[in-house]
């Protein structure tokens, strides 16, 4: 049935329940997973002014242990459901954008996603970036709700 899955994630409690439902699935079709996050580009309202070197740095470290964080328990997730899995940060971009890109990219043919999730530096998905998966993703798309 399916071979590769994509199973979007940012640390979410909708997002950890749809992590749990794509590891159950890929481990009943004996697929492998590639869990994602993306995280979004910092703004230029939020760094403008004095300091705003160091307002980006900051930014950018935090952004990337927040995915480090959410990634190594999809790590465990996966581990514990026996399931063959990767993972992959995409950072600077929009969300549903980073998704389809890394199902294109690693020739996923299923994609599983949250319904809606963080908001802010964690932020992954909101409704409107599920509807982008939705209707530009070439593969199938499962949300999670």
């Amino acid at each position: 049935m399916y071979r590769h899955i994509l199973i979007a994630t940012d640390g979410s409690d909708v997002a950890r329940k749809a992590v749990q439902h794509g590891l159950q699935l890929a481990k009943s079709c004996g697929a492998k997973v590639t869990g994602v996050m993306a995280t979004e580009m910092w703004s230029a309202l939020d760094v403008a002014g004095p300091g705003g070197l160091t307002r980006i740095e900051a930014y950018e470290a935090a952004a990337s242990n927040a995915a480090k964080l959410v990634l190594d328990g999809f790590t465990e997730a996966a581990k514990a459901h026996e399931v063959a899995a990767e993972t992959l940060h995409v950072p600077d971009s929009e969300p549903a954008d980073a998704i389809i890109w890394s199902a294109e990219r690693l020739g996923c043919d299923l994609i599983v996603v949250g319904s809606h999730g963080r908001r802010g530096i964690e932020r992954l998905l909101l409704g409107s970036q599920t509807q982008g998966v939705i209707t530009r993703a070439k593969c199938p798309v499962l949300v999670y709700r």
